[in-house]
């Protein structure tokens, strides 16, 4: 018999179709898993096209050969990591257990299972708004009246008082500015990141003060106590107690009282639960004084939050990272997401437009 592959894709799948087929005894049929006549690393090679862990699972269903092949080469593991790089920190993988018994520490079972889940989390639970709280801002002009946090509040005014975070005044128009954001869960897959600049009604002109370009960080605190300490109040910038193991590209900033949104070249997973936003490069003089400012309105952050089915820890002083996967959490959101409850952005958390 011929077969017609219109790539090397197919064949994963012809095989799948053709998992098992009939030889004839002399009085009866035995069914036979034609994929255990394969050699192990042939069909590893044909897995290793395979490019959904839903397709790892509907591969062992039909062979148990392949099941072995599967759990024991960590093909879940793999495809997590070469899809979401930022995964290749995880050190271990622990099971949540719910009947008291303990915990499934690493074992091959257990990793297959939590990532095979993982993989699916992150490409389809419900996308939502990730930002929890203002941490902290490299400067601020006056606090806490054009504070960081008012950049979480999706109107515009409070009793006709305009509400933003300002930079503080420089003389030099390339001073960059930061502001970190605590994410709504330590472990996010974040897709897009969106920002208002602040266009000043009050002042002649209306003058926009955006930046030149953007660009994001993404990690986790250099220490579990390391933000102990208010940075909002003290004024105090925070950037050294990260470590940010994700940077991305520098983008544009248009000088427009906007939403302007900036989607990720590829979606991110968060592993800590912190975004800094790095303000490259100012465009605005103020008139009064003569400096240079940058001022923003509005700041979201786009993805997936992954908890509770899904969380990690942190090891000291060793920094190993582990994943908590809670399947009983993980059947919840499946459930509801297909029911469609929680599958879309809530309205009421977008900003309001500013008046055309």
């Amino acid at each position: 018999m011929s077969v017609s592959l219109q790539s090397k894709h197919d064949l994963p799948l012809y095989l799948l179709k053709r998992s098992y087929f009939k030889e004839p005894s002399q009085n009866m049929e035995t069914q036979i898993d034609f994929l255990q006549r394969l050699k192990p690393v042939t069909a590893l090679k044909i897995l290793a096209y395979l490019d959904d862990s839903a397709d790892f699972i509907r591969a062992s269903a039909v062979s148990r050969h392949w099941q072995n092949i599967v759990v024991s080469n960590g093909l879940s593991k793999q495809l997590c990591i070469t899809r979401f790089p930022q995964l290749a920190s995880i050190t271990r993988v622990d099971e949540v257990s719910h009947d008291n018994s303990e915990l499934s520490h690493n074992s091959v079972e257990s990793e297959h299972r939590a990532y095979a889940s993982l993989f699916r989390a992150l490409k389809t639970f419900p996308q939502t708004f990730c930002i929890a709280d203002p941490v902290s801002a490299s400067s601020t002009d006056n606090y806490p009246q054009e504070s960081i946090m008012h950049t979480l509040d999706p109107t515009d005014k409070i009793q006709h008082r305009s509400l933003y975070w300002s930079s503080t005044g420089s003389d030099d128009p390339e001073t960059p500015e930061t502001l970190i954001y605590k994410l709504t869960a330590n472990l996010c897959v974040i897709t897009e990141i969106n920002l208002h600049p602040f266009q000043a009604y009050f002042q002649s002109d209306l003058p926009i003060y955006s930046s030149k370009s953007v660009r994001f960080r993404m990690g986790h605190p250099k220490s579990l106590n390391g933000l102990d300490h208010n940075f909002m109040e003290a004024q105090e910038c925070a950037d050294d107690k990260f470590i940010w193991t994700y940077t991305s590209p520098i983008l544009p900033m248009a000088q427009e009282n906007r939403l302007q949104k900036f989607k990720l070249p590829e979606p991110v997973v968060c592993i800590g639960g912190f975004l800094q936003i790095e303000l490259l490069g100012r465009v605005q003089e103020q008139a009064l004084d003569g400096k240079y400012y940058i001022c923003l309105a509005h700041v979201q952050a786009i993805g997936r939050q992954l908890s509770p089915a899904f969380s990690v820890e942190f090891s000291e002083p060793s920094s190993g990272v582990s994943l908590k996967y809670d399947a009983v959490e993980f059947g919840l959101a499946m459930r509801n997401d297909s029911s469609g409850r929680d599958s879309s952005l809530s309205t009421s958390l977008l900003p309001v437009q500013p008046p055309s």
